[in-house]
C-alpha cells in the first residue's frame, strides 16, 4: 500500500475556493482571505464549523448557497475509499475527498497508486470545461441546465446628468438650498457624481453550417444576457436576422424555440462582410451600435469578399465602444488564426477569445462587464 500525500491545508482550502469561483460563486480574494482566517478560528478539526464558516464568508446571497453545498460535497466527498474524519457529525459533509494533515483528522492509505489529485474537479467542473462541439446530446442537454450558474455582469457608461452620491464633486445647489433651509446655517455639504446607466451590448452570432455544432449554445447565452440587461442580438449567415424580441422570454427553452421558427437560414452559408454591411446601413449608425459593446461570435469562414468584411469592420469600429470577436476554435490546442475572415477582421478587434465551452462564455462576460 502507497500512503497518500499530505497536503497543506490551506493549499487545500484555496482549492476548494478556485473550484467554487468556477462554479459560478463571485469568490474574491478577499473572501478568499477571510474563509482561511474563519477557518484557523473555528478549527480544520471541526467539520460543521468549517462548513459553516465557507457560507458565511464565501456566498455573497442566497443562490450562492445550494452551489456551494453542491462543490463542497464534489470536492470533499467526490471519491469513496478515501479517509474520512474521525466522527462526521449529520447534516455536514466529511473530509473524505483529500488527505488533510490537521490534528482530529486521519491521514490513511489506499490501495490504488494513483495519488490523489491536489484539487478534485467534480464532473460538473469537467463539463464546464469541454467542447460543446463534441458533446454528446445527454451531455448538451446537462449543459443546457449548467446555463443558469452564468451571472452577466453589463457594463456601464456615463451620463450628462449628474446624482447624489457619498462623495466626489461638491453638489453646490444642494449644499446652499440645505443652508437656506436652516436659515443660512452652515449645513452639510452635499455631494454628486456623474449618472451611469448600463451600456447597450449587441451580440452578432453566426449560424452558418461551420458554427452549427455551437449555435444553440450561443443562443443560450444571448438568451442569458438579454435577462440581466439592455441586448440587442442578431444572427448572421447568408442574411441578417434579428432574434431579440425571441429571446426575452424567461423560458429558455420556450426562446430558443422562438429563435429558431424566427431565423430562415440555419446551417448555411456564411457572407460576413454583406451581413455586417446590411446591420450597420439598417442599425448600426442609426444608434444601435453607436457607444455599444459589439461581440461577434465566428469562426471566421467567408464565403464573399474579404476586402468588404475588413471595409465593415473598420467602419463597425468606428462607431462601437469595444468589439470583441469570439472564435470556437481560439481554444483549441494548436489553433492559428488563419481563416481569411479572421484575418481581416482582426486588427479592427480589441478583443480575441476563444468561445467553446461553458468556462470561456464566463470569461467572456467578465469581458463585456468589464468593458
Amino acid at each position: 500500500m502507497t500512503a497518500l500525500p499530505v497536503r497543506d491545508a490551506d493549499e487545500i482550502l484555496v482549492g476548494f475556493t478556485r473550484a467554487l469561483r468556477a462554479a459560478g460563486v463571485p469568490v474574491t480574494q478577499d473572501r478568499t482571505h477571510g474563509y482561511l482566517a474563519a477557518v484557523a478560528l473555528v478549527g480544520l478539526g471541526d467539520a460543521r464549523a468549517t462548513y459553516a464558516a465557507g457560507r458565511a464568508t464565501l456566498c455573497a446571497s442566497p443562490d450562492d448557497l445550494a452551489r456551494y453545498d453542491q462543490v463542497h460535497q464534489a470536492y470533499f466527498n467526490g471519491r469513496d475509499g478515501l479517509p474520512r474524519a474521525r466522527q462526521a457529525q449529520a447534516g455536514v459533509p466529511s473530509y473524505s475527498g483529500l488527505p488533510l494533515s490537521e490534528e482530529g483528522l486521519e491521514v490513511g492509505a489506499d490501495d490504488s497508486d494513483t495519488e490523489v489529485a491536489r484539487a478534485m474537479a467534480s464532473d460538473v467542473e469537467v463539463l464546464r470545461h469541454r467542447d460543446i462541439g463534441e458533446l454528446t446530446a445527454a451531455e448538451k442537454h446537462r449543459l443546457n441546465a449548467m446555463f443558469a450558474s452564468l451571472r452577466p455582469r453589463h457594463p456601464v457608461r456615463r451620463t450628462p446628468r449628474h446624482e447624489s452620491w457619498h462623495r466626489g464633486s461638491v453638489d453646490a445647489s444642494r449644499t446652499l438650498r440645505s443652508s437656506l433651509r436652516r436659515m443660512g446655517e452652515p449645513a452639510e455639504i452635499q455631494w454628486r457624481r456623474r449618472g451611469r446607466k448600463p451600456r447597450r451590448v449587441v451580440l452578432l452570432i453566426d449560424v452558418s453550417g461551420s458554427m452549427s455544432s455551437y449555435a444553440d449554445a450561443l443562443l443560450r447565452l444571448a438568451h442569458r444576457m438579454t435577462q440581466a440587461g439592455p441586448v440587442e442580438t442578431f444572427t448572421i449567415g447568408t442574411r441578417l436576422t434579428h432574434v431579440t424580441r425571441a429571446l426575452r422570454g424567461r423560458d429558455p427553452e420556450r426562446a430558443l424555440v422562438a429563435a429558431g421558427e424566427t431565423v430562415p437560414d440555419w446551417s448555411g452559408g456564411t457572407r460576413l462582410g454583406e451581413t455586417l454591411r446590411i446591420f450597420l446601413e439598417r442599425w448600426g449608425r442609426r444608434g444601435m451600435a453607436r457607444g455599444a459593446v459589439v461581440v461577434v461570435f465566428s469562426d471566421g469562414w467567408e464565403r464573399g469578399d474579404t476586402t468588404l468584411l475588413a471595409e465593415q469592420m473598420a467602419a463597425l469600429r468606428r462607431v462601437a465602444h469595444r468589439v470583441v470577436w469570439v472564435n470556437p476554435h481560439r481554444g483549441k490546442s494548436g489553433y492559428e488564426p488563419v481563416q481569411q475572415g479572421v484575418v481581416a477582421a482582426l486588427p479592427y478587434c480589441h478583443d480575441f477569445l476563444a468561445g467553446h465551452s461553458l468556462a470561456t462564455y464566463a470569461e467572456l462576460l467578465e469581458v463585456v462587464g468589464r468593458a
